[in-house]
């Protein structure tokens, strides 16, 4: 199992990145979510109130979506940067005057307080945090006893094409190394979750171009690797990545570029805490005499 915060992750690029990335939900964290939200259909439970862990970057129309399914609950939406909070605002607040306001509860931006939600929807999220373990700690803390957390994240294999391409040509790593779902699933028991259920699965998504592709990526995220590149690249460099993608990615007669992200599931419960039993117990002599029968007059 794994303790340490992740070694290949570079936290003040990730705090950089988080600040600068953009207030919008990329297509495949909608998709990922799209995805997720057909497995609540296996769990029963209502909640009184759930929250959305970074709703902005990880699926706007899927919130809306996930208030349609939960109308009569209380919603937190946590963003840790201003200005996605205030995006958050913008997007999924109703004004004043509007209907849909009118009924239902309202929306609360904000973190939600220690034990206060049942439900914590995080999607695409854990595997850019720099501390894993503390984010973990903190979902568990703010679900109720009973409460269960939903989430995904990017696994190992993600963009193992463009990893193998950088590898080839002597360039430091393309992106952090992912963890793996086992090690994610150490995690959650290690932070007081149980009965963990994860999965995976991977989507191959294709390109007409290196330069789309990139771009793409671009709005995914940024390489967070200790070793990446110390600089900024020239013309020359982008040519020479662009012609290794459009050599080593291009499959099938169309000419189209396949990358591939490999994409975990999680699900786990908060339990009721289990009393703690101490191997140790103190006797008085007296009671230890009185246990051995030490001292009674004979023939008593």
């Amino acid at each position: 199992m794994k303790t340490e915060r992740p070694p290949t992750l570079d936290p003040t690029a990730v705090a950089r990145w988080q600040r600068m990335a953009p207030s919008a939900s990329p297509w495949l964290h909608e998709e990922v979510a799209s995805r997720m939200l057909d497995r609540l259909q296996w769990i029963k439970l209502q909640p009184l109130a759930w929250a959305h862990w970074g709703a902005v970057r990880g699926g706007l129309k899927n919130h809306q979506k996930l208030v349609k399914k939960y109308p009569k609950s209380l919603c937190f939406v946590a963003e840790s940067q201003s200005i996605h909070a205030q995006a958050a605002i913008e997007n999924i607040a109703f004004p004043w005057w509007h209907p849909a306001g009118w009924f239902g509860k309202a929306t609360r931006f904000e973190a939600p307080p220690p034990g206060s939600v049942d439900m914590l929807w995080a999607n695409m999220a854990l595997h850019e945090a720099a501390n894993p373990q503390a984010l973990l700690a903190g979902w568990h803390e703010a679900l109720t006893v009973g409460g269960f957390l939903m989430f995904s994240c990017l696994g190992p294999d993600t963009a193992i094409e463009l990893r193998e391409v950088y590898r080839q040509l002597g360039w430091p790593a393309a992106g952090h190394d992912l963890t793996d779902m086992h090690d994610w699933g150490d995690m959650l028991v290690a932070a007081g979750f149980a009965e963990p259920v994860m999965d995976m699965e991977r989507i191959t998504l294709t390109y007409e171009t290196p330069d789309r592709l990139l771009r793409e990526l671009r709005e995914l995220g940024r390489n967070f690797h200790p070793a990446r590149f110390a600089g900024l690249r020239g013309r020359a460099w982008r040519a020479r990545l662009e012609n290794a993608l459009a050599s080593h990615l291009t499959t099938g007669p169309d000419g189209r570029l396949s990358l591939t992200f490999e994409v975990i599931y999680g699900h786990a419960l908060k339990a009721q805490p289990k009393v703690k039993v101490s191997a140790l117990s103190s006797l008085s002599i007296q009671d230890m005499r009185s246990m051995l029968g030490v001292g009674k007059p004979t023939g008593v």
